[in-house]
C-alpha cells in the first residue's frame, strides 16, 4: 500500500511539473525546478533565475552597478536565439541577455546552490518565475 501511494505521490509531481512547463512553452536553456518557493525557472544547473518590477521598458536592463553585482545578470551567448517567451536582449554595455516575457533574467549573488531561493522577493520587486 505504501509503495502504491509513493507511485501516485510522484505521477502527482511529475504531472504538476509537466503542466506548470506547458503552460510556460518551449524554455529554451531553462527548465521548471522545484524549490521551497514552489515549481520555479531555473538554468541548467538548478540555479534560481529572477526579474527586476524596475525594469519597466520592455527587452530594457536598468541594473547596473552594484545592483549587477548583487542581481548578476544571466548572459546569453552571442549566437543565442529567441525561443518561445525567451529573448536575447543587449544591454547598455553590449552584453547579451537573457529575458523572459520581455523582462530581462537574473541570478542573486546570494543563492549559493541549487534551489536557492534567498533572492525572492526583497524590498518587493525581485521575483522568481512561476508561469
Amino acid at each position: 500500500m505504501r509503495i502504491s501511494r509513493l507511485v501516485a505521490v510522484a505521477a502527482a509531481l511529475l504531472f504538476g511539473a509537466g503542466a506548470a512547463m506547458a503552460q510556460m512553452g518551449d524554455m529554451g536553456p531553462f527548465k521548471m525546478g522545484q524549490t521551497s518557493a514552489g515549481m520555479i525557472m531555473v538554468d541548467a544547473k538548478g540555479m534560481t533565475l529572477y526579474t527586476y518590477d524596475r525594469d519597466t521598458e520592455a527587452n530594457k536592463s536598468s541594473c547596473t552597478g552594484t545592483c549587477l553585482t548583487n542581481w548578476p545578470a544571466v548572459i546569453a551567448a552571442a549566437d543565442a536565439k529567441a525561443v518561445g517567451k525567451l529573448t536575447v536582449i543587449t544591454r547598455e554595455d553590449g552584453v547579451k541577455q537573457w529575458a523572459y516575457g520581455g523582462k530581462p533574467l537574473y541570478y542573486f549573488a546570494r543563492d549559493m546552490k541549487a534551489g536557492d531561493v534567498v533572492g525572492d522577493n526583497p524590498a518587493g520587486v525581485w521575483h522568481v518565475i512561476k508561469n
